[in-house]
């Protein structure tokens, strides 16, 4: 059974750093590519970022470029996400996501997801 565990979420205030987690079990973590994901109330869920089996990032938002950095550790079976200079507009619910080959890194793509942690940006 496939598990996806994201974690290190919280209350920051604006121009702060956050550095999220995402824990995967359950499948080869170094065969899959894995992504992350965010979605504030009331708005389709958007790609933030995705990564190759070898950590080379294939896509970054525009709203985060220079700002957010994913990376992973495969002998650690995790995903990073650090989030530099963050601001209220970051705001959202963030999710990691697996699957075994992404064309465009897109939503529909990814078999597998977490259940989120929560990143809330005070200005």
């Amino acid at each position: 059974q496939v598990q996806v565990l994201e974690s290190g979420g919280g209350l920051v205030q604006a121009g702060e750093s956050l550095t999220l987690s995402c824990t995967i079990s359950g499948l080869t973590f170094k065969e899959n590519e894995m992504a992350w994901f965010r979605q504030s109330p009331g708005k389709e869920r958007e790609g933030v970022s995705c990564i190759s089996r070898i950590g080379i990032t294939r896509y970054t938002a525009d709203s985060v470029k220079g700002r957010f950095f994913a990376s992973r550790d495969n002998a650690k079976n995790t995903g990073y996400l650090l989030m530099n200079s963050l601001k209220p507009e970051d705001t959202a619910m963030y999710f990691c996501a697996t699957t075994k080959i992404s064309r465009s890194c897109g939503r529909d793509e990814y078999d597998y997801w977490g259940q989120g942690t929560q990143v809330t940006v005070s200005s």
